[in-house]
């Protein structure tokens, strides 16, 4: 890292370390090795890793304060354009200079009052990371969010005092079970304001749905010539399936490009794809690498004008937990979500579809609970969702599901994106300040999601996550299951910050200092 900022500087490692301008990302990612003097040499250049941040970081500091500016390039101090926007400590400043406060220094949220009171149900958040014991701060939440309490202790409960198998028994702990299991899915049912609560279909996560669509919905009524319209922009779970179904079925993929200018898709270009040939329409809502939010409505009109026979599916992975999402007001036709990343435990999410859609499609499994009569010969299927939920279901997960929504509802959908809008807005205006910072998404004053992906000049997103990690920042780093969207922006990984309402102003002015 010293290096790279003062190549005029001598710097010596120790022998055996690093005989060449060392490569901090393979070193750090490279293979186990068996030579036990090699593994410790990896954890003292790990350690001068670490070293060298901190004094990068007190360089600044220093060269600033003490110069009053930037001086040329030594161990102490940086060049300008590695010059980065720090809070000024005015014990160290001269008595002489005048410093004013950065606009951030004060700034106060007026919704901030729902991260103190939700953090103390996040046992999680008061952990420390490493030997330094850094606190704990998680950026990570378009990943997974942070699970409360509530949603801890209701599946703990179920394995304590529920445990049975569902819709199989009329014994005492079966009807139980099969009570919290189902309020789960009419939980979600008023969730998303679903017309009936045989529109929740169960499964492992957002998925397995949108390849329930794709695999049955998909091969029962698309041919070879028909399209299938998706974006650039879309995670690889609304990619794939369709991929396979293409060369299933003989179907033609039409890309929706994305807009860096504006940061979201390109609505012009994708209207102009719709025709009497698209039979389905899939994108996200809200994208976890772009950060925007898509105007649903609005091509969900275009595609009814323009290919009235289309489907539309509607990932809603990164909108359902932070803001309010009524499906009949959308008007699309499915909508794919998972539990894990609202408050819920992994392994579980939902497929909504109309009604009349769902029991025209067939079963995507077979097995139990999904048949209505069998013979040797044949069988017949249950409706929608059973003919979708073969065999023993995820219970013990639908239940913490169940409870998650309610503590969301609890909070209110409303109350989550105001505060979500006023954190994503600051996290965005700070990382603007930071020379070399790049960020994909939307520009200031946009609706944007609490999330930013970025990338810095000549730091490697993987290295910048290790170095936060060693200060307890949890951030992503990678392509984040968006390979054609770095693609179309000729990167190859971004770095990502993310954010949750138990996220808290001084978590942003944290992350944004180290």
């Amino acid at each position: 890292l010293l290096s790279s900022v003062c190549p005029s500087q001598s710097i010596s490692f120790p022998t055996g370390i690093a005989s060449h301008r060392i490569q901090p990302h393979s070193l750090l990612h490279k293979p186990k090795e068996t030579n036990s003097k090699m593994r410790r040499n990896t954890i003292i250049y790990t350690s001068l890793l670490w070293v060298a941040s901190e004094a990068f970081t007190a360089s600044k500091l220093l060269a600033q304060h003490s110069t009053g500016g930037v001086g040329t390039c030594s161990p102490l101090t940086t060049s300008t354009a590695t010059q980065r926007s720090v809070l000024k400590n005015p014990q160290v400043a001269s008595s002489s200079e005048t410093t004013e406060e950065p606009w951030w220094v004060n700034f106060k949220f007026e919704h901030a009052d729902l991260a103190e009171k939700t953090r103390p149900d996040f046992e999680i958040l008061t952990s420390t990371i490493g030997e330094m014991e850094k606190p704990l701060v998680y950026l990570d939440s378009a990943a997974t969010s942070q699970k409360p309490n509530q949603v801890v202790d209701a599946i703990s409960y179920y394995y304590k005092a529920q445990n049975s198998n569902v819709h199989r028994g009329a014994h005492t702990l079966s009807r139980e079970a099969t009570a919290a299991y189902e309020g789960a899915r009419d939980t979600i049912t008023s969730f998303i304001n679903a017309n009936s609560r045989n529109e929740i279909v169960f499964t492992s996560g957002a998925t397995e749905a949108i390849n329930l669509v794709a695999q049955s919905y998909g091969r029962r009524y698309l041919k070879e010539g028909d399209e299938i319209v998706i974006s650039e922009m879309e995670h690889h779970s609304n990619l794939i399936p369709w991929q396979i179904l293409a060369e299933q079925t003989g179907a033609v993929l039409r890309f929706v490009k994305i807009d860096f200018e504006t940061g979201g898709l390109d609505l012009d270009q994708m209207t102009s794809l719709f025709n009497e040939k698209t039979k389905i329409v899939a994108f996200q809502q809200v994208s976890n690498v772009m950060a925007c939010v898509n105007p649903v409505k609005d091509i969900v009109a275009e595609v009814r004008a323009k290919a009235p026979e289309a489907v539309i599916l509607l990932d809603a992975c990164q909108s359902v937990p932070n803001r309010p999402v009524d499906v009949q007001d959308l008007g699309i036709d499915f909508l794919a979500a998972s539990g894990h990343k609202m408050c819920g435990p992994t392994g579980i999410g939902f497929l909504w579809g109309k009604e009349d859609i769902l029991n025209s499609m067939p079963p995507y499994m077979g097995g139990g609970e999904m048949i209505d009569h069998v013979t040797l010969e044949g069988a017949t299927y249950a409706k929608a969702p059973a003919r979708f939920e073969a065999g023993t279901p995820a219970i013990a997960q639908a239940v913490g599901l169940g409870a998650a929504i309610k503590y969301l509802q609890a909070i209110g959908m409303e109350k989550i994106n105001a505060y979500e809008h006023e954190i994503a807005e600051y996290m965005y205006k700070r990382m603007l300040e930071v020379d070399g910072v790049n960020v994909l998404g939307p520009p200031v004053g946009e609706d944007r999601a609490a999330l930013c992906a970025f990338w810095v000049d000549k730091v490697h997103p993987s290295d910048l996550s290790t170095f936060l990690d060693m200060e307890g920042i949890a951030i992503r780093a990678g392509h984040h299951c968006c390979q054609p969207l770095h693609q179309a922006r000729n990167i190859s990984h971004s770095a990502r910050a993310s954010l949750y309402f138990y996220n808290t102003k001084e978590d942003v002015d944290y992350f944004i200092e180290k």
